[in-house]
């Protein structure tokens, strides 16, 4: 079935699933892909950004420790739980209705952070902010799979990727600027003229696609995905907070986590039962072995993200003594390099195919990890990190794009949102995975090494302070760790002489370094297994043109 030309308006017969548009006038693809972006820019941002103003928020809202981590999980948790459902949403009742709505409640639940008084209301306002991403997100991958034709959705998807890479990155850097100039308040608040802006453009440009059949939402599917995705990602959320042992009454976190696979895995069973009717996760989109891998990737790509960074930005902070906006900027030649060279790799993954593109991309992401982790010293300047820094924004702007050409190259259009939804949740997923991973690797590393690199110390202090001293190291990875500029890293409680201080610093120092390039280690090899999982990619046929299924129905170009 041969692809309409730009402008035409083409209607599909009845009952393909093909997609439709409403009778307004069309607008530019490249136009929709910029609001697309601009909402979606925005949803990614708060997933990092909020980190780095922690220190502000315990201060001004008096909060605990405890509140502020819901109000960084609160956000991840309902954002990865909801973007199946929300996908499938966007299927059933238009990508611009979901994007639309989801905006709407992401700008007013910004507006209601920033005004929150205490961090119960904040909390409240990230679970909103939460679900307004939820169901923001999935469309904007379904809406330009149609309203792009294969041969330049790689580069659309460059545009997108890049987006996504510097969001994710930019966060802290952003953050840390906000916040030193402004206050906390203003990262959310930030957000609300860009939401208008965006919410006005979508109104006036973004295509009203609809399928051109009945629907009806598979509820108990949507129940037990659900349900399975907050227990495993509340466990792996709360795992580390909790030691991996008890979090309500006499459950432990391991039965908390258990408990969501075996109920993702009736799900799954409920979903195959249900495949010849509308099943929330159509299982025909996984007879494509390139989704399948992609789902995959997309999963080893967060985990690597998340498994570098929760190590690195303690170190920039605890060891070599940086503010949270010098940290910030240590970073930010990863995410200009990503936004820069993302474009570029998507309009080459319309060209030569994504399979070797993204194997490169992954593997140099490796590399980078790797460069960080031997460039790593306790007496380093930041900038020894920056070889690393611009190995990994390389392999990651060679990433995002290809990623996602290669995954949705081959998905119908009726199914784009779902697969959409799925691949942005495995992602999401990943992160959640390896920021748990790197944070219990890091800490078990962190009770062997700074207690070994604190009994190689103690004989160089006076014989009373020996045992306090290896005492206060041991316990130091099971919670006195202080993150932050000018600290010493751990808390010993009362005066400490200045004769003995220097080599209190001295023994963090190195003991959390060699911690650190032992974490580091697993992102590494997680990376370079997703390099190698490329290799079960199909290549697409010679000749250039999508490997659709037959009878799938060509995407509609709207407003090309």
């Amino acid at each position: 079935m041969t692809t309409p030309q730009p402008g035409a308006a083409a209607s599909p017969p009845s009952g393909t699933g093909a997609p439709t548009a409403d009778s307004k006038p069309s607008h530019s693809p490249w136009l929709v892909l910029f609001v697309l972006c601009l909402g979606f820019f925005m949803i990614l941002l708060d997933t990092t950004i909020v980190n780095i103003a922690i220190p502000n928020m315990i201060d001004r809202l008096h909060a605990s420790l405890d509140q502020i981590l819901w109000v960084l999980n609160a956000y991840i948790l309902v954002y990865a739980v909801l973007l199946i459902t929300a996908g499938r949403l966007g299927d059933l009742y238009g990508p611009k209705q979901l994007f639309m709505a989801g905006l709407l409640i992401f700008t007013l639940a910004s507006a209601a952070c920033g005004i929150a008084h205490n961090p119960g209301q904040l909390i409240a306002a990230r679970v909103a902010q939460g679900l307004g991403g939820a169901l923001l997100t999935p469309q904007t991958l379904s809406v330009l799979t149609v309203i792009f034709p294969p041969q330049k959705r790689g580069a659309a998807f460059g545009i997108w990727g890049a987006v996504a890479g510097v969001a994710t990155i930019a966060g802290p850097t952003l953050g840390g600027f906000i916040v030193t100039h402004w206050g906390w308040s203003w990262i959310f608040f930030v957000n609300v003229p860009i939401g208008v802006l965006a919410l006005a453009l979508a109104a006036a440009v973004m295509p009203n696609l609809k399928l051109n059949r009945r629907h009806r939402l598979d509820l108990p599917g949507t129940v037990l995905a659900t349900v399975g995705l907050f227990l495993v990602t509340y466990g792996l959320i709360e795992g580390q907070p909790h030691d991996w042992g008890k979090v309500w009454g006499s459950i432990t976190i391991t039965e908390v986590i258990v408990a969501g696979i075996v109920v993702l895995a009736l799900f799954m069973i409920q979903q195959y039962r249900q495949r010849d009717g509308e099943p929330l996760v159509p299982m025909a989109i996984f007879r494509d072995r390139n989704f399948s891998v992609m789902n995959f990737v997309g999963a080893t790509l967060g985990f690597g993200m998340l498994g570098l960074f929760l190590p690195i930005v303690i170190f920039l902070q605890s060891v070599l003594g940086l503010s949270a906006l010098q940290a910030g900027l240590t970073t930010a030649p990863m995410s200009v390099v990503s936004m820069v060279v993302a474009p570029f790799a998507g309009r080459m993954a319309d060209r030569i195919g994504g399979k070797f593109i993204l194997m490169a991309g992954l593997a140099l992401f490796a590399v980078g990890t790797g460069l960080m982790t031997a460039a790593a010293h306790p007496d380093m300047n930041r900038w020894h990190l920056l070889p690393g820094l611009l190995v990994s924004g390389l392999g990651m702007g060679l990433t995002f794009a290809p990623l996602q050409t290669v995954a949705m190259r081959n998905i119908e259009p009726r199914m784009a949102g779902a697969a959409s939804g799925l691949i942005n949740t495995t992602r999401q997923l990943g992160s959640v995975i390896g920021s748990a991973a790197a944070g219990a690797l890091l800490q078990n590393q962190l009770a062997t090494k700074l207690s070994a690199s604190a009994k190689a110390h103690a004989s160089a202090l006076p014989p009373q302070f020996r045992d306090r001293f290896v005492a206060g190291f041991s316990h130091a990875s099971g919670g006195s760790l202080e993150v932050g500029a000018g600290q010493n890293g751990v808390n010993f409680g009362g005066q400490v002489p200045d004769a003995v201080r220097k080599i209190i610093v001295d023994t963090f120092h190195e003991g959390y370094t060699n911690a650190m390039r032992v974490s580091l280690i697993l992102p590494f090899a997680v990376l370079a297994l997703a390099s190698l999982s490329c290799l079960l990619v199909k290549r697409r046929s010679r000749s250039g043109q999508a490997d659709t299924p037959a009878g799938a129905g060509a995407p509609e170009r709207v407003g090309a």
